[in-house]
């Protein structure tokens, strides 16, 4: 035989998370997207040009319509939008520019769970969680954002006493998420299956999402926890 020495297999190492093809190609400019140092805990203090009252996250905010609308009704909060669509992120500036408002909002162009670990302890006011893909086939569900790991980092940047607010028209995912927030024990709200959902809140535009989902006969879920104080 060969007397060539053998080469051992040696156990590769995950790489660090790096941006995605879509998160390269965003459209914001470095001035409205978060800082992009991947392994720093987020500096809130600067992050916008002008001092924000509190700071809130919506994840996977699409056509930006619902955030644009939280953005122009609450003039004294910064937000942060997580989004990896670039079509996403340009309808958001198409709204931001339109009304003006784009100094009190930064872009995560990317997985918002790669956001997650900077974020800071108790630093989030409000939490929007809008229609994220329901990945229906069950050998998907485990792409599913909600799972135990990403609530309990919800439940460590989320501020005592606010609001964590998710929406669906796909109700198994809805008993999904209403079974694992209710075992994260982080979270005070609906807990069971219920024919009386909560109502659309008074704050929540309409989107062309729900008016297609409506359209077709699904009719979105509307759910909204409380942050359990430490």
């Amino acid at each position: 035989g060969s007397s060539a020495p053998r080469l051992r297999a040696q156990t590769r190492l995950p790489a660090p998370p790096r941006p995605s093809g879509a998160a390269r190609a965003c459209p914001a400019g470095a001035s409205d997207r978060v800082p992009d140092d991947e392994q720093a805990r987020l500096e809130l203090n600067g992050l916008f040009p002008a001092p924000v009252r509190d700071l809130w996250l919506e994840i996977g905010f699409g056509a930006g319509e619902h955030l644009a609308h939280q953005v122009r009704t609450n003039p004294d909060v910064g937000f942060i939008g997580c989004e990896p669509f670039v079509q996403g992120v340009a309808g958001l500036l198409r709204h931001l520019e339109a009304d003006g408002t784009s100094g009190r909002v930064r872009i995560f162009p990317d997985d918002a769970r790669l956001l997650l670990d900077r974020l800071p302890d108790a630093s989030i006011g409000r939490l929007f969680v809008l229609f994220p893909d329901p990945w229906p086939k069950n050998r998907h569900h485990k792409r599913r954002l909600i799972d135990a790991e990403t609530l309990a980092g919800f439940a460590r940047i989320l501020k005592d006493g606010t609001e964590f607010r998710w929406a669906s028209d796909d109700m198994d995912y809805v008993e999904w998420t209403l079974e694992r927030v209710a075992a994260s024990g982080a979270f005070s709200g609906p807990e069971q299956r219920s024919g009386d959902w909560p109502s659309q809140p008074a704050d929540w535009p309409e989107t062309r999402y729900e008016q297609k989902a409506r359209a077709a006969g699904r009719a979105p879920v509307f759910l909204r926890y409380v942050r359990i104080p430490r």
